[in-house]
């Protein structure tokens, strides 16, 4: 069974970074996509991160940052006040990058996290305007 997916948009929030009873770094965030044949339509989507890509993002992250997701899909059901099943599809960021191609002092491009190591920053000696492309 395969059930991977990057997908690349905007935060529509701030995330909302909290702490489960046992202490555990949760962050809850939506991004917006824009749809390849249709600018004008957006698509949005429930996220969710762990540990400490939870906190990366919650540092790095705010309203309106670009931002590209390594993940999967994940459903959750329960049963709501009233006693009606619900179920909701959300994405689980596994890594996350910066999609903004301007370097920012806070958070240099090229780096990212990965819940199970530390934060990385490509190595270059080239200024951005300096690219052979």
């Amino acid at each position: 069974m395969l059930n991977n997916l990057t997908i690349s948009g905007r935060l529509t929030a701030d995330p909302d970074v909290r702490r489960t009873p046992n202490g555990v770094s949760v962050t809850n965030f939506s991004i917006a996509v824009d749809r390849d044949f249709d600018k004008e339509k957006a698509d949005f989507f429930r996220c969710v991160s762990w540990r400490g890509t939870a906190d990366f993002i919650g540092k790095y992250f705010t309203k309106g940052s670009k931002i590209i997701i390594a993940g999967h899909l994940e459903n959750s059901e329960w049963t709501d006040k009233d006693g009606n099943k619900r179920v909701t599809t959300e994405i689980v960021a596994d890594k996350v990058y910066f999609g903004d191609s301007k370097k920012s002092e806070a958070a240099p491009g090229g780096a990212f996290y990965d819940f199970n190591g530390p934060v990385e920053q490509m190595e270059t000696d080239a200024d951005e305007n300096d690219l052979p492309f």
